[in-house]
């Protein structure tokens, strides 16, 4: 009898064929030779059933039938691809020993298995655990072909993962939804994801922009001068900064310090799949998926680069002469060829760690390419696959060398400091080419980034191919001085490259320092994971990709709360992934029970259900997404009606500031902090609109034992009414009464927080703020309050 092959996909068989059977019939799903049927997988065949599948009461979701935690799971196959399960099953009668030949990982795993278990296939069984798809990778593995049997742990620990997963995912999405009436979904990994866009967006909408001053000036020393940025507490007033560029401006100076020291910046860290998603996401504006799936194809259709669903950034020793035969491929393209022949191959060697770590390698080594010497790719797989190439290529080149200068200048009594970087080679940095590889316009990567440093700490650093070189015993004169007005600025948003570093970093913040370590090696998700985990929120309506940026929705605000008002925040923390991928990785090496883990997890699951059971029920308007917020040149556009069906859609723009009083309840605290959806057609500052502000306000605060904080006492004339937060605006608790005074929040694209609220009632003005056009540039102004009775705000430029 034969052998037959399952490979996880039909590109990665019919390589794996024209390997070890060239002769072989193609007969459409499956390829036969003489010794060899090779078939695949076409991804997951098979699934866990769903929750009706083991009792027709399912299909409606009543909170009385959970938590649902199955005897014994049950498998369901896909029904688009039962076709393709089906010739499996009829294959496999035919032959007497089979090949695992799905990908090399956990998930490869559990698509056999599954595979396995639903077609009670009983026959002994081989793993081709293999990196790549060249014929000499596929013909080494089939030389090496491992018991599967060794591969049990991994197995156990990709099946608990699974049914791990379908009991929370399950029974915490249905309790949520049944419970709010409102489609919720619930995850292991989502859940904490979108916890961390919610936590950037409040950080983000809490923010108050200060303005503030630096002073620059401008030193000649003979045919050279250079910028200083004067060192002192920050100034907060123009005239100070004035003054002080005044005092200096023409005057002599003397360098009181002068320091040079030399340093090598090496090559960045070969690609793992994050990273390669990230730096597309950056360059190419690629979302992770799109990366990931351009990936794919260089791996399996094209067999230039190796299995990209890796989370390592390093190559074994086994790794180094194949890289050689790729640096030989390199020097025959039209592309690369200067770059290979030029490139020193004894950097690259078994005692390099930055290149080579064995002990930082599991499943699969770095994304690198393969010898294969590439053929006809479109413009994206191009650009994916230069981004490899260009790094690998990095590796084979000397480090850049930089001189680093620090002066002090002092002028009268006043100290100005310079920071130079000057670039005296440029080593492998050639290999970014255009701009990148100038070594101008890219900093370089310290421990601390300039976007994360705080704003006391100016960023005065010059970089430049120029040289820099000043006489510390030869006097300077104060040529150019200048007052720069700047800006705090607030965290950014999240960009799906940025998120994915979030996520890979995720367990940065846990104290327990074994949880830490899980983290350190899986974050929340895999890369095999990310980037569907971020296609699902958007699905969901949770979050909506702005541009580059990735906005939460209203929807995806309203599910952290109540998952967190519920009494479950450990569904929105990384520290549950820790635990699960901690006890996951310790059941894939044989160290922990399966069935024990399985246990608390069910344990787990009845524990959110319970805890949803007695959470107060949210009102409906809490998932309405609100009017549009866009703004023209300070003109609000036509108000959009909102409904729970569009907050089920993909969300809007970044919300505008949301902050919510606290409860212990979050049904009382939504109800708080929900803003007025209801019939949305009613236009902005009308009386209705108010009311509907407030009464959703104030009935939250009769219900609940915490009272909505005073803003300020209410500026309408005659009124003796406090102004309290809403979603949207602050309005007075006096509205039954008549008052229909309210502020705003979002006032010519800036969002008037609870302090400048104040600001305007009591003194009918903000101090200066700064303000961004919608071409980016920078200018100031305050709001002032134009008609007490209303609470009329109007832009007034400084």
């Amino acid at each position: 009898m034969k052998t037959l092959i399952i490979a996880e996909k039909p590109d990665m068989g019919r390589t794996i064929a024209a390997v070890i059977e060239p002769k072989a019939q193609n007969k459409r799903s499956y390829l036969e030779g003489e010794r060899y049927i090779i078939t695949w997988a076409i991804g997951h065949l098979v699934s866990l059933a769903e929750p009706d599948h083991y009792d027709p009461k399912y299909k409606r979701w009543n909170e009385g039938d959970l938590p649902i935690i199955p005897d014994q799971f049950k498998l369901w196959p896909n029904a688009r691809t039962k076709d393709q399960l089906n010739t499996i099953g009829e294959l496999a009668k035919r032959c007497d020993r089979l090949v695992n030949a799905c990908d090399a990982g956990r998930e490869g795993q559990l698509i056999f298995h599954l595979i396995k278990q639903y077609l009670r296939m009983m026959q002994p069984t081989e793993r081709l655990w293999i990196s790549d798809l060249t014929a000499e990778t596929i013909r080494k593995g089939f030389d090496a072909l491992r018991n599967d049997q060794d591969y049990d742990p991994l197995t156990r620990a990709a099946r608990a993962r699974s049914e791990a997963d379908w009991l929370v995912g399950m029974n915490a999405s249905r309790a949520f939804t049944i419970r709010h009436k409102t489609l919720l979904s619930v995850g292991r990994v989502q859940t904490p994801v979108l916890a961390l866009l919610y936590d950037r967006h409040k950080e983000i909408t809490a923010f108050d922009s200060e303005t503030y001053f630096v002073v620059q000036a401008v030193f000649s020393q003979e045919d050279f001068s250079y910028k200083g940025l004067w060192q002192g507490d920050r100034i907060t007033k123009k005239e100070q900064a004035d003054a002080l560029a005044a005092k200096v401006l023409g005057q002599p100076g003397t360098i009181i310090s002068y320091e040079t020291n030399e340093s090598k910046e090496y090559p960045y860290r070969l690609y793992d799949l994050t990273l390669l998603q990230r730096e597309a996401n950056g360059k190419f504006g690629y979302p992770a998926k799109k990366t990931l799936d351009i990936a794919q194809a260089l791996y399996e259709k094209h067999k230039v680069i190796s299995y990209p669903r890796t989370s390592s950034n390093y190559v074994t020793e086994e790794n180094i002469p194949v890289m050689g035969n790729v640096l030989n491929m390199l020097k025959q393209t039209s592309n690369y060829g200067q770059l290979a022949n030029n490139a020193d191959r004894g950097r690259v060697h078994k005692g390099n760690k930055a290149v080579c770590n064995p002990a930082k390698v599991e499943d699969h080594h770095a994304i690198i390419p393969t010898p294969k010497r590439p053929g006809t790719l479109n413009q994206e797989e191009q650009n994916i696959y230069d981004l490899i190439v260009r790094r690998f290529l990095s590796h084979y080149y000397p480090p850049a060398v930089y001189n680093n200068h620090e002066v002090m200048t002092q002028v009268l009594d006043e100290l100005f400091r310079t920071r130079a970087k000057e670039q005296l080679d440029q080593g492998w940095r050639v290999v970014l080419g255009g701009d990148e590889g100038t070594g101008v316009k890219e900093k370089t990567r310290g421990k601390k980034k300039a976007d994360e440093a705080s704003d006391d700490q100016e960023d005065d650093l010059l970089v430049t191919d120029r040289p820099f070189a000043v006489n510390k015993d030869l006097p300077v004169l104060c040529e150019e001085a200048a007052g720069i007005e700047k800006a705090t600025s607030p965290p950014k948003p999240f960009t799906e490259g940025t998120l994915l570093k979030a996520m890979e970093s995720a367990g940065k913040s846990i104290e327990d320092e074994e949880l830490r370590d899980a983290m350190k090696q899986t974050g929340l998700g895999t890369p095999a994971t990310r980037a569907a985990t971020i296609e699902r929120l958007k699905q969901v309506g949770y979050i909506k990709p702005t541009g580059k940026r990735l906005d939460i929705t209203t929807k995806g605000c309203a599910a952290i709360e109540l998952i967190r008002g519920a009494g479950v925040e450990l569904l929105a923390s990384p520290e549950m992934t820790g635990r699960w991928e901690q006890r996951l990785h310790q059941i894939s090496k044989g160290e922990a029970s399966d069935e024990q883990f399985m246990q608390k997890v069910k344990q787990f699951a009845e524990m959110i259900v319970g805890k949803v059971k007695h959470q107060r029920p949210a009102a409906a308007s809490l998932f309405a997404e609100p009017e549009s917020e866009a703004k023209v040149k300070g003109k609000s556009r036509a108000p959009k009606k909102s409904s729970d069906a569009d907050a089920k859609q993909a969300g809007t723009k970044q919300r505008a500031a949301v902050k919510r009083q606290t409860s212990n309840k979050a049904g009382t605290e939504s109800a708080a902090s929900s803003a007025v959806k209801k019939g949305g057609a009613a236009q902005r500052g009308t009386s209705s609109k108010i009311e509907s502000t407030v009464t959703a306000l104030t009935s939250s605060s009769q219900s609940s034992a915490a009272s909505p904080a005073i803003i300020a006492p209410c500026p309408r004339p005659g009124c003796s009414g406090q102004l309290v937060e809403g979603k949207r605006g602050y309005g007075c608790l006096k509205f039954r009464e008549g008052c229909s005074f309210v502020i705003w929040k979002e006032q010519d694209n800036k969002t008037v927080t609870a302090a400048m609220a104040k600001a305007i009632a009591t003194s009918g003005e903000t101090r200066k703020l700064s303000f961004k056009s919608e071409d980016g540039s920078a200018f100031s102004g305050k709001l002032v309050l134009k008609d007490t009775s209303k609470g009329t705000v109007e832009f007034v430029p400084l």
